[in-house]
């Protein structure tokens, strides 16, 4: 069976599909009363981007650090309230390195909240049109799980080409609910990760559907996505390794001078003409990265981070990423296994399609191996890989249809699929509001001993109390984890 006929034998059905769009509907707006509409930690940078041109016109971000919460305030500001000379770039900006892109995202959204809050005071409500009141910030966490729930709805539809429906549904819940995603999806909305997996599901998924042959305002188009999936998070560069796997058999087959259908194989010029007008679109889709950083830094290519020569280029964090108790990717969120087991997997059985979307996984693992904050320092699970959920969502869904094979009927291998992967969303719940919390540290390694312990003898009995005050009483309970939070930060020893 070749590939086309593979897919057209799992295609889905056009009612079924409906149903199965309108359950995950469904799971979004029961989950929205876990939104938490909070600007913290790294997302008061990416916020002050949306909030001071929309209400100062301007980058100074003096008001998003007054706002912020007190461990990030506390460090940048003196006595009187005044941001420290040390944050002050060279051009007499406020430090801000972090990434334009969610405030892109989020700008449509707060455009309309501030229209209606402007209609509202002239109406003498008496909310303060300043970004800070709450609609600026419900409209804000609301867009962050628009966008979040979007990269799975791209990821299912994708991974249904490949699998039966059912285990496409069941791998997207699993990442849904069982990987980091749902801390930066609801718990954490201010900070980038969300944005991030959407903007990668969107590329690869219109990588996807356009890879037999572009057009030349396909290409532009496939551009601007690759130009916002960066702008967005900056890591997301090395899935461009896509395009790049996916043009070598292409400039091989030209120089074979492969007479095979021109469709698939055009001539020399035309494939090296889209890739330079594919990277001149990209260059200008990108300025806004390099604007917002000439107008901070005076230099459009200061980062802000730590520089490249400081990397772990000759020992990278290979093992630790993975294993490590300082927030690896499979100690803390182990389902991740079974999906990058998948996508070995859906190499293997389409590797026209697989190889270049496995090469992004590998490109974007050792890329962050070689960070030097590889644990993402503040982070549920390893945060950086949330950009790769709907590449997980696939490799899961292989994964469990290679699983299915081992039973004799599909009943059976649902049922055996269902219970551990319930189990993992289960733990992952335990494990979120251990960290949520900070029954366990934030930062730096944990115990997993401890873990353990309070998976089964603490959570069960705070989780009912704490879930309360959550949904009724959420103001309180976030300023008692910020009060935590600094407690934990004056007593941990210094770096």
């Amino acid at each position: 069976m070749d590939q086309q006929d593979f897919r057209e034998s799992v295609a889905p059905r056009p009612r079924k599909s409906e149903r199965l769009l309108l359950l995950l509907l469904l799971f979004l707006l029961l989950s929205v009363p876990f939104l938490n509409p909070w600007v913290r930690g790294d997302g008061v940078g990416y916020y002050a981007f949306a909030r001071a041109p929309l209400i100062q016109h301007n980058l100074d971000f003096t008001e998003d650090y007054r706002h912020a919460n007190e461990s990030f305030r506390g460090p940048r500001l003196d006595e009187y309230g005044r941001p420290k000379s040390f944050f002050r770039t060279p051009t007499g900006h406020l430090e801000n390195h972090f990434s334009v892109g969610p405030a892109i995202l989020w700008t449509p959204f707060l455009l309309l909240t501030h229209a209606g809050v402007l209609l509202a005071r002239t109406l003498g409500s008496s909310v303060l049109a300043d970004g800070f009141s709450v609609p600026y910030r419900i409209a804000m966490a609301f867009a962050t799980a628009m966008y979040g729930f979007l990269s799975l709805l791209l990821a299912f539809r994708l991974a249904r080409q490949y699998v039966e429906q059912r285990w496409a549904l069941l791998a997207t819940f699993s990442i849904w609910w069982a990987s980091s995603l749902p801390v930066y999806m609801y718990f954490n909305p201010s900070w980038s990760h969300a944005h991030s997996a959407f903007a990668v599901a969107l590329f690869v998924w219109y990588w996807h559907e356009t890879r037999a042959s572009r057009s030349l305002a396909q290409w532009f188009l496939l551009a601007l996505i690759a130009g916002l999936m960066i702008d967005v998070y900056y890591a997301n560069a090395t899935v461009l390794v896509i395009l790049a796997v996916e043009a070598i058999p292409q400039y091989l087959s030209v120089l074979r001078r492969d007479s095979r259908a021109s469709v698939e194989n055009p001539t020399f010029s035309k494939l090296l003409f889209s890739h330079l007008f594919f990277a001149l679109m990209l260059l200008v889709s990108t300025l806004p990265i390099f604007l917002t950083r000439y107008i901070i830094y005076g230099n459009a290519f200061e980062s802000g981070y730590i520089p490249l020569r400081n990397w772990l280029w000759s020992s990278p964090a290979f093992l630790s990423v993975l294993f490590s108790s300082d927030h690896g990717l499979l100690t803390w969120t182990p389902v991740l296994l079974f999906s990058i087991l998948g996508l070995f997997l859906f190499w293997r059985r389409a590797p026209r399609i697989g190889s270049p979307l496995l090469a992004a996984f590998l490109a974007f693992y050792i890329f962050i191996a070689c960070y030097p904050n590889w644990d993402g320092i503040s982070s549920y699970g390893n945060r950086f890989f949330v950009s790769l959920s709907p590449l997980f969502v696939l490799g899961l869904a292989v994964s469990l249809e290679r699983f299915a094979t081992f039973f004799r009927s599909r009943r059976a291998a649902l049922a055996a699929a269902v219970v551990p992967l319930a189990l993992l969303v289960l733990w992952n719940g335990g494990l979120i509001f251990q960290w949520g919390t900070h029954l366990i540290p934030p930062r730096g390694p944990v115990s997993f001993s401890e873990v353990l312990h309070n998976q089964f003898f603490v959570v069960p009995r705070q989780f009912s109390a704490e879930l309360h005050s959550y949904l009724f009483k959420r103001k309180a309970l976030m300023q008692q984890i910020e009060q935590r939070d600094i407690q934990q930060l004056e007593e941990s020893p210094p770096p």
